[in-house]
C-alpha cells in the first residue's frame, strides 16, 4: 500500500467512526489576532503581501485542523460502551460466559468477593422473571470487573458491576442490535448489555438499583 492509499484509508476511518464536534468559532479570530500585523509599504511588491497573507491563513487552517482533530476523540463513556459490548459478545461466542454457575447469591457473591477488591451486590431475581445463571470475572479498562449473568426467556443479560468513580451520568444506547444501560446505585457503577428489548432491560435495571 502506497502513502496515498494509506492516507485515504485513515481519512475514511476518521469520517466513519469519529465523533465530530465543531472547533470553537473564535479559534480562527484568536489565531489571526496573535499574528503580527505588517504595515502597508508602497515599496513592498503586492505579490509579497499576498504571499504573507496566504502563509498566515495557512497557519490559521493548520491550527484549526489540529484543534478540530482534538475534538474527534470519542469520550470515555463511548469507549467503555464499545469495550463492554465487545466483552459481552466475545464471552457469549467464546463460551466463557460463566465461571461460577449458580443461582444462589451465597455461592456467587463469595466467589466474586474472593477475587475482587470489592463486594458486588448479587441477587437471584427469578421471581421477577430474571434468572441468575451465575457470574464471571472480566476486564474493562484494564481492571477486573464482576459480571452477573441473567436470563430472560432466551435472552442473556450481562450486568457489569464495579465501584463508581466520580459522577456517573445514567445513559442508554443501542449498538449493533444490543441495548446498553448505565446507572449507579449503592456506590456501584452498573452497565447492562443484552439483545433483550429496552423496556425489559429497564425493568432489570430498576431491580438491580434497589440491591444493597
Amino acid at each position: 500500500m502506497n502513502r496515498d492509499e494509506a492516507g485515504k484509508k485513515i481519512s475514511a476511518a476518521i469520517r466513519a467512526h469519529a465523533d465530530y464536534h465543531a472547533a470553537p468559532a473564535s479559534l480562527a479570530a484568536d489565531v489571526m489576532a496573535a499574528l503580527p500585523v505588517e504595515e502597508e509599504s508602497p515599496q513592498r511588491p503586492r505579490w509579497q503581501r499576498w504571499l504573507a497573507q496566504g502563509a498566515a491563513m495557512a497557519g490559521v487552517a493548520l491550527v484549526t485542523w489540529a484543534a478540530t482533530m482534538g475534538y474527534l476523540r470519542p469520550g470515555e463513556d463511548e469507549r467503555r460502551a464499545d469495550e463492554i459490548l465487545a466483552s459481552h459478545v466475545g464471552a457469549t461466542l467464546g463460551k466463557r460466559l460463566i465461571q461460577v454457575a449458580s443461582s444462589d447469591q451465597h455461592t456467587v457473591k463469595p466467589w466474586l468477593s474472593a477475587r475482587l477488591a470489592y463486594s458486588p451486590p448479587v441477587a437471584d431475581l427469578s421471581a421477577q422473571g430474571f434468572e441468575l445463571l451465575g457470574a464471571r470475572l472480566d476486564h474493562i479498562a484494564g481492571q477486573p470487573v464482576a459480571v452477573l449473568v441473567y436470563k430472560r426467556r432466551q435472552h442473556l443479560i450481562d450486568a457489569y458491576i464495579r465501584p463508581a468513580r466520580g459522577d456517573v451520568k445514567a445513559s442508554e444506547s443501542k449498538r449493533d442490535g444490543f441495548n446498553l444501560s448505565r446507572f449507579t446505585a449503592g456506590e456501584m457503577d452498573f452497565w447492562l448489555v443484552s439483545d433483550l428489548n429496552r423496556n425489559e432491560l429497564d425493568d432489570l435495571a430498576h431491580l438491580l438499583s434497589a440491591l444493597r
